[in-house]
């Protein structure tokens, strides 16, 4: 009995050291994935910002074909201005690139956050 209780004390003190180093590596680690999931996703939703005009279309192309047509009107022009579109915005269609482009970004900035949610329970486990 004697020999058992020994060899649970030291298996006790062997595991504990093993545990604590297990952490306190881990813990390091997952700080590091923290910081860097978080500063990529602040960088990947600054280019995703800038990168939204590329999905909509350009309200001066709209305000320009309103004025030309305004123009034709009064030259006395009727033929012309009924010729162009009111809304070239209603025919305009994104670029394939551009979206695709976007669904890459918005795929890593969603992966970054996951990162950074695994680690952050990770942490509180």
């Amino acid at each position: 009995k004697d020999n058992r209780s020994r060899f649970w004390q030291l298996y006790g003190q062997v595991a504990a050291e093993h545990d604590s180093d297990f952490l306190e590596r881990y813990s390091e680690d997952m700080e590091s994935i923290l910081l860097f999931s978080g500063l990529f996703s602040t960088v990947s939703s600054s280019f995703i910002v800038a990168m939204e005009s590329n999905l909509s279309p350009d309200p001066s192309d709209t305000t320009n074909a309103l004025l030309t047509q305004l123009v034709q009107i009064g030259l006395h022009n009727l033929t012309a201005a009924g010729s162009t579109p009111a809304d070239p915005a209603s025919m305009w269609s994104p670029a394939a690139s551009a979206v695709r482009i976007q669904m890459i970004a918005y795929a890593s900035l969603s992966l970054s956050l996951l990162a950074a949610f695994g680690a952050v329970l990770g942490k509180q486990w």
